[in-house]
């Protein structure tokens, strides 16, 4: 094993924290006044785009020409700080890691950049890799995995994958990563074969990889 990859937005943080109410407003907001979709529809189609697609960009993107960019930095737009602090716990298991640790996720680059900030954790990361990695396509979707992959020169093999979201470990397993499951899962985690392990909160994460580590 040689790096963990870690999503961001209910995994580096607890769901509880809520930080993604605030970019449903947004989301649904842009959808409203800036694509001009009837707003008795909306809801409706974002589910529909998140089913189809993994998310709604990639819907909007299809079916409206919407400039992905501009939607990023719009729906992204919050306050992150009032929903989020220092996680000293987190902070402290992140920096005697023996591994190097990566986000990877579905949101934009600067959304990462200002969770990781608001949390404690700058400087715990080597890189961030967003939404843009694979042309806009979320995981998911296998390509993105890949592209992480070619840029960190590594086998699935090597890596670690840290989520909150089951779909998004089973295709991490089927490129040959050891899964992690943060948070409370749908139904109990031993009913997933392709979950390695199952942690209440990030912070757990360092005794975990030690005992991978050693083999244990």
């Amino acid at each position: 094993m040689k790096a963990i990859l870690f999503d961001l937005d209910n995994t580096l943080y607890p769901a509880a924290c809520d930080l993604f109410s605030l970019i449903d407003v947004r989301i649904n907001r842009y959808m409203k006044e800036v694509v001009a979709i009837e707003p008795e529809v909306v809801d409706s189609l974002r589910r529909r785009y998140w089913q189809d697609y993994g998310a709604t960009l990639r819907g909007l993107i299809y079916h409206h020409d919407v400039d992905p960019e501009d939607y990023l930095d719009y729906v992204h737009a919050v306050d992150v700080g009032s929903k989020l602090s220092v996680d000293g716990e987190l902070q402290q298991s992140l920096s005697q890691l023996q591994l190097p640790s990566y986000v990877f996720t579905n949101g934009s680059h600067g959304h990462a950049s200002r969770v990781i900030t608001a949390l404690g954790l700058d400087g715990l990361f080597a890189d961030i890799f967003d939404i843009r990695i694979a042309d806009y396509q979320p995981k998911p979707n296998p390509d993105p995995y890949h592209q992480v992959l070619d840029r960190l020169s590594l086998s699935g093999e090597q890596c670690i994958m840290v989520e909150d979201q089951l779909p998004n470990l089973q295709t991490a397993k089927q490129l040959g990563m050891k899964t992690v499951l943060v948070g409370v899962p749908p139904l109990a985690p031993q009913q997933y074969s392709y979950v390695d392990a199952h942690l209440a909160k990030p912070a757990e994460i360092g005794s975990l990889i030690n005992q991978w580590l050693a083999g244990s």
